[in-house]
């Protein structure tokens, strides 16, 4: 099989698509479900068709572009990231894994393969949670993670629903029925950048995945007593930013108290009222995020965080109040998937690392319903959520080059 990525021109896509934004180049910003997604949406569409890809779109928005295989009844394998990005991003989070996906596919094409299952792209709608506030919304209702009734009731910023919001951008049907019915793929892979230090500072161009770390996420309101800050006493104060302000220090301590370097606490936004320099802060608002590749040692530290919100409510003489957002678990990468992913690194020579995702991807949620596997390349510094992302041309079709040789092994090809 003579299989080559063609390097020229996944990046050209990848700088077209990051054009498609609505924020001032370099940085890259797409919402779901606004005008720009819509647009970058269609472009990859018709990317996409040109492959000869058959293309569907669920209720809520996922993309779904297949190479019919010999067995059309046979479990697919499926490929694919996300394209919708926070605001102010970079063009390489989630990109990377659809447009790779998708060369890798045209890839397998060029090089003659009649895959015997059907190979799938997969396009997550709104993998980010800036608009409705969770993550992975598309791979929930796939795996059936999250029920359509919950989902259909988020609401956005402006207070408009799920439901609402994707009618007005034309995406009708049931929200029921974007469940996948079990045994739809045979296996899942994503592409991704790192998203972490790790492959660079090691010198190595590809990282393949073994655990995936899974978030709980907190909304947290502190009422305490307002006043004038030069007229209420020290011993009278009842400040909720002061007790905020112990809840995140405690948070820090608990997760670098865990014992795993895997622990990771935290707290993204904070709202203070009524924000003025000579009033004291009556309501705050924070929300956690506690990380772990272990559920027992991040529900530990869950556990930490709410016994110090009592003690700190007594103490402090203010009301702390928790709501749970969401409690995922973690993943671990399928057997099978990551010896297709480490054959083919070994068949090119690529030396790889084995490794955990400290982020999580919507792999977490396709790991319910199919083995599940990811491939890392490397992204400098680090860096990423931010316009400095940044992945060098050669990790990219690499990268590619790897998921299709994957892809040509779990789809059971046949020539």
């Amino acid at each position: 099989m003579n299989l080559e990525i063609d390097q020229k021109r996944l990046l050209s896509e990848l700088e077209t698509l990051a054009t498609i934004s609505d924020a001032v180049p370099p940085a890259v910003t797409r919402i779901v479900f606004t005008p720009t997604d819509l647009r970058a949406r269609a472009w990859i569409i018709a990317r996409c068709e040109e492959a000869g890809l058959a293309v569907r779109q669920d209720a809520i928005g996922n993309i779904l572009a297949r190479w019919n295989g010999a067995d059309a009844a046979a479990p697919a394998v499926g490929t694919g990231s996300h394209i919708d990005a926070i605001p102010n991003a970079g063009k390489y989070d989630g990109v990377v894994g659809v447009l790779g996906g998708l060369e890798a596919i045209r890839a397998l094409q060029r090089s003659g393969l009649r895959p015997k299952n059907s190979i799938e792209l997969l396009v997550f709608a709104t993998e980010e949670p800036t608009r409705f506030g969770i993550g992975c919304l598309g791979s929930r209702l796939l795996s059936g993670t999250l029920s359509a009734g919950a989902a259909a009731k988020l609401k956005d910023g402006d207070g408009e629903s799920v439901d609402d919001v994707r009618r007005k951008a034309g995406f009708g049907g049931k929200l029921e029925d974007v469940q996948l019915q079990k045994g739809y793929y045979k296996a899942f892979v994503e592409l991704h950048i790192e998203q972490g230090p790790l492959l660079e500072r090691s010198k190595t161009s590809l990282g393949i995945v073994t655990r995936i770390a899974a978030p709980a996420s907190l909304r947290v309101s502190i009422e305490g007593a307002g006043g004038h800050a030069g007229g209420v006493l020290m011993p009278d104060r009842k400040d909720a930013l002061c007790a905020a302000a112990e809840l995140i220090l405690a948070a820090e301590h608990a997760a670098r108290s865990s014992g795993a370097v895997d622990t990771v606490a935290t707290v993204g936004i904070c709202e203070v009222f009524p924000g003025a320099i000579n009033s004291i802060p009556s309501r705050v608002k924070i929300t956690l995020d506690i990380r772990d590749t272990d559920l027992a040692r991040r529900d530990s530290v869950m556990q930490t965080i709410e016994q110090t919100s009592l003690s700190l409510s007594q103490k402090r003489g203010v009301s702390i109040q928790s709501e749970l957002l969401n409690a995922d678990a973690p993943a671990e990468c399928a057997r099978e998937v990551r010896a297709a992913l480490s054959d083919a690194c070994r068949k090119r020579g690529f030396p790889f690392l084995e490794m955990v995702s400290r982020a999580y991807h919507d792999s977490l949620f396709m790991s319910r319903i199919a083995p599940t596997g990811m491939l890392f390349i490397p992204c400098r510094n680090g860096y990423s959520h931010r316009p400095d992302e940044y992945a060098a041309p050669e990790d990219i079709a690499r990268g590619a080059l790897v998921l299709a040789e994957a892809l040509a092994k779990l789809s059971s090809s046949s020539q």
